[in-house]
């Protein structure tokens, strides 16, 4: 297990290939272990199985319990389907040229872009902050369509791009959950529900990112789903992926379920931060406020570790989000507010570079504040 004192540069070490200690004998026999097919995008690294067979077989020699059976392995799936791809138009920048225009202007006859230079540079030693223990984010809503897998996504690349440590994502909504799809995935295989049967406390960081989606940016997703309706995560599977996981990456952002689904309210308490999106609109802010409310006869730390995220669904909601963000602030929840970008409300896969500077900013310091909360917590 990684020390303390400096475990992301362990797991650093090891995602670059340390020499590893010997095993049992290659003689021995060795159990049958379900391992990745090669070849495929979603499972770049991975160990041979026999490797972890033998490290199985010395857990046993131990004394220690013996591994659940294996779940077999399960088939490569395409996160969008071949003819739906088709539909898809060339994506669209999230702000219009006019108003890109605008601020170019604006940045040559002023001092604003001195002062976002420095708030950027503020920002980024907060999001670089190290960890001595990896930080798990939960994000939830109260319903679908309120923009929680966008948020989760974008909280996820920030991390994975101001943070030197690995980051993971994982889709704990396996009901048709889109964070692949928002994130770039090109296929799926291995699900949170199949790493709860395999991971062991014995594997290291190549072990465990074979069976995971690459990301870009030393960033990883595990999917909760295959996008198959009816799959299901009970609250001991998703414990003990969330357990297991946390020693190998510095940040772990949780995509789950709408709320009041049973692990979404364990992500929430389990979590050393929370984000609760919600969209800007009269029911939303509503429901929002009633959970909120309801978080407030939890434990103190839930709700002080809670950022809402009122996301803008149409240019011009209409409601006043200034009193909207003070109202919801009294209950002891930080507020803050994803602007609407025409990139974002396109669907389909998030590409930093064409969100609207707003939406880049708001995102940035979002991951910056809810790092921050996380690191309150240990």
């Amino acid at each position: 297990m990684p020390n303390a004192d400096n475990w992301q540069g362990d797991v650093l070490r090891d995602l670059r290939g340390p020499d590893r200690p010997a095993g049992p004998s290659p003689d021995a026999p060795a159990p049958a272990v379900p391992a990745p097919e090669p070849g495929d995008r979603a499972l770049v690294g991975d160990p041979p199985p026999t490797e972890r067979a033998h490290g199985r077989q010395a857990t046993a020699a131990s004394g220690a319990p013996a591994a659940r059976p294996p779940r077999a392995t399960p088939g490569s799936r395409a996160v969008v389907d071949e003819e739906l791809t088709g539909v898809v138009r060339k994506a669209r920048h999230g702000e219009h040229v006019a108003a890109r225009a605008v601020r170019a202007v604006r940045r040559t006859v002023s001092s604003s872009a001195a002062q976002e230079v420095a708030e950027l540079t503020r920002t980024a030693e907060l999001l670089q902050q190290p960890v001595t223990t990896g930080r798990q984010i939960a994000v939830t809503s109260i319903r679908g369509g309120a923009g929680k897998s966008t948020v989760a996504a974008l909280l996820g690349t920030a991390y994975a791009h101001y943070r030197q440590d690995p980051v993971l994502l994982v889709e704990a909504d396996p009901a048709l959950g889109s964070l692949p799809l928002r994130l770039g995935a090109q296929s799926l295989r291995w699900t949170t529900g199949d790493i709860a049967d395999i991971v062991e406390p014995q594997m290291s960081l190549l072990d465990i990112t074979g069976y995971l989606v690459q990301l870009p940016e030393n960033a990883w997703l595990l999917p909760g789903s295959q996008g198959q309706i009816g799959a299901m995560l009970d609250t001991r599977a998703y414990e003990r992926v969330m357990v297991s996981l946390r020693r190998y990456f510095g940040v772990t952002v949780v995509d789950c379920e709408t709320l009041p689904a049973e692990v979404a309210r364990v992500a929430l308490t389990a979590s050393q931060a929370r984000v609760l999106a919600a969209p800007a609109t009269l029911d939303g802010l509503t429901s929002t406020y009633n959970v909120l409310q309801w978080m407030r006869g939890l434990p103190r730390y839930v709700i002080e570790g809670t950022v809402v995220v009122l996301t803008e669904q149409v240019p011009r909601p209409g409601v006043d989000l200034t009193e909207a963000a003070r109202k919801l602030s009294t209950t002891g929840a930080a507020v803050h507010l994803l602007p609407y970008d025409g990139h974002l409300a396109a669907g389909g896969t998030i590409r930093t570079e064409l969100l609207a500077h707003p939406t880049r900013r708001a995102a940035t310091r979002l991951a910056a504040e809810v790092f921050q909360l996380s690191q309150k917590r240990r």
